[in-house]
C-alpha cells in the first residue's frame, strides 16, 4: 500500500495555541504509516507568528521523520533585523525515493487593498512501488480571488508541462553520471495536494479536473472518486472556534490523475485531532 498524507499544519500550532512540532509528526504517524507527508505553512525564525519562538521546523520535522527525505518549498524569504532569513512555505518529507524536485512560485498578480504573499508549489518526482509519480503540495492564497484563479491556471500549465516531458523520448536514462543536463523523464501520473483556499462549490474546485485540450491526463477529486454522492468532511475550522467561529468548510483536497485513481483504496478525514485549525487527509493507494 502507498500513504500520503497532506495537512495544513498552522506553523505547527494547535487549537490549543501551543507550537509542538513533535505532535505534528507523532499525529501523522497515528493516522498512518505514510510514505509521504506533505504539509502546509512551515515556518523558521517568524517570532512574532502566535506560539512561536521563530523554531527552524523545516529542520525539526525533518529531524522527527528519520528515514524521509525532506523538500522544502519556501514562498516567503525575508531578512530578519540581525541579518538572518526568516522563511514560510511548505513541505514534502518522503521515504521513498525522490528521483528530482522542482519548487514553482505560483503567480501573485497586484491586487490594490488585499493582503497576500508569495506562494510557492514543490513538487518531488517519487519512485513508488507501482512506478513513479509527481507529489506537488501546495499553499493557495486565501485573500485574493485573483491571485488564488492565477496559480490554479498556474498548476494546470506545470502539469501539462509535465506530461510533455514524459511524452518526450529519453535517451541514455540509465547513464551514471550526466551532470544538471541529466535526462530524467517526468511522469505523467500525478498527485496534487493542498490547502486550497478555496470551497467545494468554488469553480475553481472543478477548473483542476477539467479536460486538457492537448489530451494531457486529467486530473480527479480523490474523495469523490471514492465516495461518490458523499460530500467531504469539513476540514478547516472544525474544532478552532477562536479562529473560526461557527465558520467551517472543506478547503484541504487530493487530486489525481485517472489512471492513478483506479488503485484508491480509502480517502480518510482525520476529524478528530486538534493539533491545527485544519484536519489531515490520507490518501491510500494499492
Amino acid at each position: 500500500m502507498f500513504n500520503l498524507i497532506t495537512w495544513n499544519v498552522q506553523w505547527c500550532r494547535g487549537c490549543d495555541g501551543r507550537v509542538d512540532p513533535k505532535r505534528i509528526a507523532d499525529t501523522a504517524r497515528a493516522l498512518a504509516d505514510f510514505d509521504v507527508l506533505c504539509v502546509q505553512e512551515v515556518a523558521h525564525n517568524f517570532t512574532d507568528l502566535p506560539g512561536s519562538r521563530g523554531e527552524n521546523q523545516f529542520a525539526l520535522l525533518a529531524a522527527l521523520l528519520p528515514g524521509y527525505t525532506a523538500i522544502e518549498g519556501v514562498a516567503t524569504d525575508l531578512r530578519a533585523a540581525d541579518g538572518s532569513r526568516r522563511r514560510f512555505g511548505n513541505m514534502i518529507l518522503s521515504r521513498l525515493p525522490v528521483r528530482q524536485a522542482f519548487r514553482h512560485l505560483l503567480p501573485w498578480p497586484a491586487d490594490p487593498g488585499m493582503k497576500s504573499m508569495q506562494r510557492v508549489a514543490v513538487e518531488a518526482v517519487i519512485e513508488a512501488g507501482f512506478g513513479p509519480l509527481r507529489v506537488t503540495t501546495t499553499h493557495l492564497e486565501y485573500y485574493s480571488a485573483l491571485q488564488r484563479s492565477a496559480q490554479v491556471e498556474r498548476l494546470r500549465d506545470l502539469h501539462a508541462e509535465a506530461c510533455g516531458h514524459a511524452r518526450m523520448p529519453v535517451a541514455g536514462e540509465a547513464a551514471a553520471d550526466k551532470g544538471p543536463f541529466a535526462a530524467l523523464r517526468r511522469p505523467a501520473q500525478a498527485i496534487l495536494t493542498a490547502d486550497f483556499n478555496f470551497k467545494l462549490e468554488d469553480p475553481l474546485h472543478d477548473r483542476i479536473t477539467e479536460p486538457f485540450a492537448d489530451g494531457t491526463t486529467r486530473f480527479v477529486d480523490a474523495w469523490q472518486t471514492h465516495h461518490p454522492g458523499i460530500t467531504q468532511p469539513d476540514t478547516l475550522g472544525v474544532h478552532d472556534r477562536e479562529q473560526w467561529g461557527e465558520e467551517h468548510y472543506a478547503c484541504d483536497f487530493i487530486y489525481l490523475t485517472e489512471a492513478l485513481a483506479a488503485r484508491i483504496v480509502d480517502v480518510r478525514i482525520d476529524g478528530a485531532t486538534d493539533a491545527s485549525d485544519h484536519q489531515p487527509v490520507l490518501l491510500t493507494l494499492a
